[in-house]
């Protein structure tokens, strides 16, 4: 008990001080609630295999801190997370937005499983969780953002949930050098914006690439 109280003080330490330098304000009974997802990813993590990420202080800075660099460039209403694996992005950003709504979708029955464990004791009100392929899932209600972490090559992403996305939506997904994947965006979909992202502990280029439904043709 004495080692886990330790650790979990460990970190909080680098998560506040990833916030911070982050440029973010985060309260703190909403930081105590990330630690307790990054809790059950660790436990759940040893039966299931979720992530490739054993250490807790590197699921911090590639889980946790990686999934917050998002939210200064989203903004309130609906969002699909696609491929969400353990919950990621999708669990962080409903978790410090619980005003927004989200739906996270991954074909793998574990980490979904796992995902909707996660929202009922962290009591989340805000997320739902869907098991199914993106090509296949289907919703009346057009999402304001989707957003992917990892999921798939930048064209195949935007392909793939073109008939999910609302016809003033925004596509956000995290990319490491997204240069060779532009070529391949499909003609109905606007390049926006790439940004570039500097996330505390990682040592690895990151980046946001920010697209647009085109016209009079969105679906």
């Amino acid at each position: 008990m004495p080692g886990q109280l330790n650790n979990r003080a460990s970190l909080a330490e680098g998560l506040e001080r990833g916030i911070i330098q982050l440029g973010m304000q985060i309260r703190s009974e909403t930081q105590a609630k990330l630690l307790d997802y990054l809790a059950l990813l660790i436990k759940w993590n040893k039966v299931y295999n979720l992530t490739a990420i054993r250490d807790p202080q590197q699921m911090l800075s590639h889980h946790l801190l990686d999934s917050l660099a998002l939210i200064p460039h989203l903004g309130a209403g609906r969002w699909l997370d696609v491929g969400c694996g353990a919950g990621l992005p999708g669990l962080v950003l409903a978790i410090v937005q619980p005003e927004w709504q989200f739906v996270l979708l991954d074909s793998n029955s574990k980490k979904t499983g796992f995902v909707q464990q996660a929202i009922i004791e962290l009591g989340l009100r805000n997320v739902q969780v869907r098991c199914a392929r993106v090509e296949e899932y289907q919703t009346t209600d057009k999402f304001d953002g989707i957003t992917s972490r990892a999921f798939t090559e930048l064209g195949d992403f935007l392909r793939m949930t073109r008939h999910l996305i609302a016809p003033q939506g925004r596509w956000v997904a995290m990319k490491g050098m997204p240069e060779s994947e532009l070529a391949g965006v499909p003609d109905d979909c606007i390049m926006e914006e790439i940004i570039p992202l500097r996330v505390p502990g990682l040592n690895a280029a990151r980046c946001l690439v920010i697209a647009t439904p085109r016209g009079e043709s969105a679906i």
